[in-house]
């Protein structure tokens, strides 16, 4: 931290990455049709994983007003329920939903995370704006506005993550998802470049959440909720900032001692590898097999194609040899006592050891049911995971942005099953064509696990059908998944 200078009181000009950030989100046009096919699918994923989170009560209990009876008639509405809900709280139960199963799009560079959960605050946000236009006799925002706004978040966050590695310096990577909320909420609600920038402004007075919640010995279910009450912080932010006309405060990052660069991140300005544009969305990671943390995504699929191989020597297996990347090691090489279903789906031997056994991984195998098979201990305390460089070099790499992982199964009588390696998983932008159709059957399971049949079928048909599902008012598409 810097040494306290006296200074004067003259307000400076706003931080430059905060002016970038207005610029981006009030005058950026997209014009890529790949970025809008690809939110297309996103839009589609996400509520799939809202509707699988309905599933499991430690995200219910989460869910509806803040304040028991504090509804919001004609309000934002809450998928897989009947709340309606003031736009903040249901930026929160939107987010929550969304990230509760790991199971949402990734982001893998010096910071991680993940743009979707940038949707609570987008969906909430956009139907709540569009049931008020309703009522006063204006136009609802469609789906094309939504998918729009998803990129330019999806953008700032992602493109903020590629070299400033919040994590480094022991924050969550929410801090990314509350601001890129921020900005676009801001503009959603009519705010101009001056009232993005102020709005913005206060989000990086907010500092960061600690990841204490993520790493052992304290993993638990925060993690889950963490990107939703980014989302509703952000809500926060930008009412602040177009209907209550609050201050901003330019300096933010840059003031010497008290400003965000001193204060949180060593005194050092942001880097930026590209300008925002429509990188992000064109190259963001669908979970379309696991619900898994992305770094062990490959892992799990190596360990899919071992399981017919292994199935039947479990108990003559000596070791495992896991090769990750060096953020794989950093965060779920985990070894010890798993607390509870958070812990173990960011431990990447646990990721290994479920499939291996039994030739899946799904959300309910991080149940204190499954993980009290006593194999998976087992096989967790036979496994070694170390950095492959290679791996490293090439999940850093800007026209690769892989995540290999490699795994070996050793038996007691001396033989091996030879190493599966895999470099990038099915949701990679290189694998687009074989992963769309196994996201969307994925999306129409969840579907059908929660929702009426005919609720189902009319969003599916939507989905096939690009150019009506894009003109469909995002009041009349949120609708099709109440309950």
């Amino acid at each position: 931290m810097s040494h306290f200078d006296v200074r004067s009181a003259a307000r400076p000009q706003p931080d430059q990455p905060m002016v970038d950030i207005a610029d981006y989100v009030v005058d950026y046009r997209i014009d890529s049709q790949e970025a809008y096919d690809t939110a297309r699918y996103m839009l589609l994923d996400s509520l799939a994983c809202a509707m699988l989170a309905m599933k499991f009560p430690d995200c219910v209990k989460h869910l509806g007003p803040l304040v028991p009876g504090a509804i919001l008639p004609g309000g934002a509405t809450v998928p897989g329920t009947n709340f309606e809900l003031d736009p903040a709280q249901a930026a929160f139960n939107i987010g929550t939903q969304v990230r509760w199963l790991d199971f949402n799009d990734t982001w893998l560079a010096a910071e991680w995370g993940h743009p979707s959960d940038n949707l609570g605050t987008i969906l909430a946000v956009a139907d709540y704006l569009s049931r008020r236009e309703l009522r006063d006799g204006g136009k609802p925002l469609t789906v094309h506005d939504v998918l729009t706004w998803a990129i330019k978040a999806h953008e700032i966050q992602g493109v903020y993550a590629l070299q400033n590695s919040f994590n480094r310096v022991g924050m969550d990577h929410v801090i990314l998802v509350r601001l890129a909320s921020t900005a676009v909420a801001t503009a959603m609600f009519g705010g101009g470049k001056e009232q993005v920038v102020n709005a913005v402004s206060h989000s990086w007075i907010d500092n960061g959440a600690l990841r204490t919640y993520r790493h052992a010995p304290n993993t638990g279910p925060r993690k889950s909720w963490a990107a939703g009450d980014a989302c509703r912080r952000a809500v926060i932010h930008a009412l602040n900032a177009t209907d209550k006309g609050v201050v901003g405060y330019p300096s933010a990052l840059s003031a010497k001692t008290w400003g965000f660069y001193d204060v949180a991140f060593g005194g050092k300005p942001f880097a930026f590898e590209r300008p925002f544009g429509s990188y992000v969305m064109e190259n963001v990671l669908f979970k379309i097999s696991f619900p898994a943390e992305f770094h062990a995504q490959t892992a799990v699929e190596c360990a899919m194609q071992l399981h017919p191989l292994v199935k039947d020597r479990i108990a003559d297996i000596e070791r495992i040899e896991i090769q990750t990347q060096e953020a794989g090691v950093r965060i779920i090489d985990k070894t010890g006592p798993l607390a509870n279903y958070a812990d173990r789906d960011h431990c990447i031997q646990y990721m290994v050891a479920v499939p291996l056994i039994f030739g899946r991984l799904t959300a309910a195998d991080y149940n204190d049911d499954i993980a009290a098979d006593p194999r998976i201990d087992a096989l967790r305390a036979k496994m070694t995971v170390s950095e492959n460089p290679q791996f490293t070099r090439d999940y850093f790499d800007a026209d690769k942005r892989y995540i290999g992982n490699a795994v070996e199964v050793f038996f007691k009588d001396g033989s091996s099953t030879g190493k599966v390696s895999i470099d990038y998983p099915i949701g990679h932008r290189k694998r687009r064509a074989e992963g769309i159709p196994v996201l969307m059957a994925k999306c129409e399971a969840a579907l059908r696990a929660n929702l009426a049949g005919g609720q189902v079928d009319r969003i599916m048909a939507l989905a096939a059908d690009p150019a009506r599902l894009e003109a469909t008012p995002i009041d009349q598409f949120m609708n099709l998944y109440r309950v």
